[in-house]
């Protein structure tokens, strides 16, 4: 049967369509060039849907990725197996030129806790097979779940052994924490290299998400198992803060950049189609309820953000601030916004899971960069929106919230530590936990330079970027458990890996503990 199954697929992938029911092969015009060179991917589910995601693009690498200037129509096809025998699901689909021919279809009538196969068919081509899953139904019973936590993957500074490996054993979902690309190109030798110039327009930025998603390894994980994603700030431009560009640059002429940014980002992840950008903004925070386990909350902590504080001159060394910045402490700081923060309020009454998540893409523990005696605290984590964490923090106790766990990304290092009611205080009351998750392939800065971070950070049990890699969760009622998955040598896509450290968090109790 096995071998059967192995010979069907073969001859499906030589032939086309020729093994497609014919409503499917009938799906659109012929299109000349395989037009699926970005994969699938699927992503945001909840217990009875989820949204399937594609690109057309036969010509990547150009603009317009090779497609005609008009919406082409899709079919997709969802399986109860991966041989599509028990077919649950097929319709059309609209590929729209405006939106460089990308598929975002939410597909409804599912059952809950379910894996499932899909495909496109467009024209004479069929795509490579994604599978996802359904989440369980708000008041089901989770024995447990597998989530990993992934970021910031440099095309250019090292391969994707990370997501081979993490496509090799799928997790029930993944949440990616932003920087998916990377604007710039680096200075002097690197792995690989990026193509064109310094990302700005639309279509340069489509091309670097074309570019990142030629990889096999990323293909292969989005193909995997569904995503919850969120940005950062490379997506756009290095430490922007909300209108305000991370560098000198016309304010105006930054405004329409980040709206470019923004569309790539909608046209190359599988969001749904409520996220698609209108008038050069998005609305992506998102909730996911996990079953009766968890809450998974998505938050944006760039679009709306206060500009960062006391930023030092370009000439000195980036943004940076010190203990005497009194704008680091202005209570009218914000890093989420007023509206998000209201949002986040009420989803924290409204809780009644036993964990509740918070997934956003910088740290959120107290970092102090420099010395006990001359403190320097980085301008664009949570350490530079001070009141801004405090109020997080009251919220989080105000509403009782259980066994919140905040989840983040951006310094290339894993980073677990214990998280107080007053953060520069370290004898201060615990209320949450947080995991960072080291990059994908994104070089950090030295380990001795991280080495001070655990130094002046009490709370900080683990501060290491030696290794590229991952966070594997596996969540039960009673405990949450982290294995920080290491790749041995980044620069090779066949790398191993191992889990380098794990650590666990029993429920009632924030204090996280060796495993």
């Amino acid at each position: 049967m096995n071998e059967r199954r192995a010979l069907l697929k073969t001859l499906a992938a030589a032939s086309g369509v020729a093994l497609l029911p014919r409503a499917l092969r009938a799906a659109a015009p012929s299109l000349p060039e395989f037009p699926f060179t970005l994969g699938v991917a699927s992503g945001y589910p909840d217990d009875r849907s989820v949204v399937l995601w594609t690109r057309l693009a036969p010509q990547p690498d150009q603009p317009g990725g090779g497609m005609p200037p008009r919406d082409v129509p899709v079919r997709y096809e969802v399986a109860a197996d991966d041989a599509f025998r028990r077919i649950v699901k097929r319709g059309d689909a609209t590929a729209a030129s405006s939106f460089a021919h990308s598929v975002h279809q939410t597909v409804t009538g599912l059952a809950p806790a379910r894996d499932y196969w899909y495909r496109f068919v467009a024209g004479d081509h069929v795509s490579a097979t994604g599978r996802t899953r359904t989440l369980p139904a708000a008041r089901d019973r989770v024995a447990s779940l597998r989530i990993a936590l992934a970021c910031c993957q440099n095309y250019e500074h090292a391969h994707y052994a990370a997501w081979r490996h993490l496509a090799a054993a799928p997790p029930q979902m993944v949440v990616f924490v932003g920087d998916y690309i990377y604007e710039t190109n680096q200075r002097g030798p690197s792995l690989r290299r990026h193509t064109g110039g310094v990302a700005q327009s639309l279509d340069e930025y489509r091309q670097r998400y074309a570019l990142y998603q030629s990889d096999p390894s990323l293909r292969a994980a989005h193909a995997a198992a569904p995503w919850f994603a969120v940005w950062d700030d490379h997506e756009v431009n290095n430490d922007y803060a909300g209108t305000t560009p991370g560098r000198e640059e016309d304010p105006a002429v930054f405004l329409a950049r980040r709206a470019a940014a923004y569309q790539a980002w909608y046209e190359h992840l599988p969001v749904p189609p409520s996220m698609a950008p209108r008038n050069g903004v998005m609305n992506i925070q998102a909730r996911a309820q996990l079953g009766r386990l968890a809450t998974l909350h998505l938050l944006d902590q760039r679009q709306y953000r206060s500009p960062e504080a006391c930023p030092r001159p370009p000439q000195l060394g980036g943004q940076r601030v010190g203990d005497e910045c009194t704008e680091r402490l202005d209570a009218a700081r914000t890093m989420l916004g007023a509206e998000q923060e209201r949002w986040l309020q009420q989803g924290l009454k409204q809780n009644t899971a036993p964990w509740t998540l918070l997934a956003q893409g910088t740290p959120f523990s107290q970092i102090n960069q420099g010395s006990a005696e001359a403190p320097q605290y980085a301008a664009d984590g949570w350490t530079g929106y001070a009141a801004a964490r405090r109020r997080l923090l009251d919220s989080l106790q105000q509403t009782r919230t259980v066994n919140p766990v905040i989840l983040g990304g951006d310094i290339h290092a894993f980073l677990v530590g214990d998280v107080g009611a007053v953060p520069e205080q370290p004898d201060s009351k615990l209320v949450a936990s947080e995991f960072v998750t080291t990059s994908i392939s994104s070089n950090a800065i030295s380990q001795a330079a991280l080495d001070k971070w655990r130094e002046n950070g009490p709370r900080l049990h683990k501060v290491d970027g030696t290794h590229r890699g991952y966070i594997a969760f596996t969540l039960t009622p009673k405990q949450l458990r982290a294995d920080l998955v290491e790749v041995e040598d980044a620069s090779r896509p066949d790398s191993p890996s191992r889990i380098g450290s794990a650590w666990v968090i029993e429920a009632g109790n924030p204090a996280i503990q060796p495993a």
